[in-house]
């Protein structure tokens, strides 16, 4: 296997995910085991997550375009979930709103970051100053945290989506008190992980504010 071949696996991974939310959104809106369908390919798809990180590494292919890749793949996957979850009712307008902002504002920081000085998000090049900034946005524990409140909310809210298409079909064992304490359940993981979101992103604008107040680079980029 070529290294060129080796970097296509782990940036095919990234790519198959991105296509695979997709494939859900559509099988949320058929029937009721299409839905069950949506739900398990959602566990595929946080776990494809990892999994091209992991091959990269493996390979020893580990590059800065296919952590910039994965970091887009990211944002669509997550944006997708909330903004679907939001239109058909199940998640506060709210939700996608805090995501897709507070994606913008971390994203352009580090564009900047990468275009001014080469600086990645994570790695050697880290444009992370503080230590509990590269704890809250690198560790493997924070990562491992936020990535499984991830799967846990994206699963139960497609729970919830199912059972509102079948109820009957799972009536005798889940009573409607029981379907409201599982929504309650799930509306408390949502905004648990709206936090965690905040808390891993905030330490990265404060460390990126020189890019935020540098007068040279609005001038330079107005000149391209």
């Amino acid at each position: 296997m070529t290294q060129q071949t080796k970097q296509h696996a782990a940036n095919i991974i990234t790519l198959s995910r991105i296509l695979m939310v997709f494939v859900v959104v559509v099988l949320f809106h058929m029937g009721f085991w299409e839905r069950v369908t949506a739900v398990i390919l959602t566990i595929l798809v946080i776990y494809l997550d990892s999994l091209d990180g992991l091959v990269a590494r493996k390979l020893g292919v580990a590059s800065e375009f296919g952590a910039l890749f994965d970091i887009t793949g990211d944002r669509i996957v997550e944006h997708v979930y909330w903004i679907y979850y939001s239109s058909v009712g199940i998640v506060s307008v709210w939700v996608p709103i805090i995501f897709i902002s507070r994606s913008f504002i971390v994203d352009t920081l580090r564009s900047v970051a990468y275009a001014k000085e080469g600086k990645t998000p994570f790695g050697e090049k880290t444009m992370m100053k503080s230590p509990i900034t590269r704890f809250l946005t690198a560790s493997p524990v924070s990562r491992t945290i936020y990535a499984v409140g991830k799967v846990i909310a994206f699963v139960l809210l497609g729970i919830i989506l199912t059972l509102q298409e079948g109820y009957e079909r799972v009536s005798h064992w889940l009573s409607p008190r029981m379907f409201g304490d599982l929504i309650l359940i799930t509306e408390i993981i949502v905004w648990i992980v709206v936090v965690m979101n905040l808390l891993r992103g905030i330490p990265v604008i404060i460390d990126g504010r020189y890019y935020l107040f540098e007068r040279e680079y609005p001038k330079e980029l107005k000149d391209n």
